[in-house]
């Protein structure tokens, strides 16, 4: 499985940014489509997934009633529309993909078996 992500950039807090992730190859290895960033200096961290199957979403607490995770109509295309962005949402995004999580494991890099390359988004204040 490859996964490619884009849509990162620079915009001003309040603002809005929409991130891509394709996925090819063994696509029918995946159970879940994720994202995670990395700002710098610290861990990387979950910030939301969506279990293609069921379309059932999970949110990191931090940005939660401000993103969205959704399927997209092209096959294989997850996106994460981020809306209200500010300043600490400045990271490099991740495209993850899974065979399988538990609701109690979604969270965890260890669940996910396949990452795409980063995509740079800055918020300025």
């Amino acid at each position: 499985v490859q996964l490619q992500a884009s849509g990162g950039g620079l915009a001003q807090a309040g603002g809005s940014l929409r991130l891509s992730c394709v996925a090819s190859g063994s696509t029918f290895r995946i159970y879940g489509v994720g994202w995670f960033r990395q700002a710098p200096g610290k861990e990387r961290e979950f910030v939301s997934a969506i279990t293609l199957s069921s379309g059932f979403r999970f949110y990191a607490d931090s940005v939660k009633d401000r993103f969205t995770i959704s399927k997209g109509d092209a096959k294989n295309t997850v996106y994460l529309q981020m809306n209200s962005l500010k300043p600490e949402d400045t990271a490099v995004y991740y495209c993850a993909a899974s065979r399988g999580y538990g609701v109690g494991t979604y969270h965890r890099q260890t669940s996910w078996h396949y990452w795409g390359q980063g995509t740079q988004v800055t918020v300025s204040s």
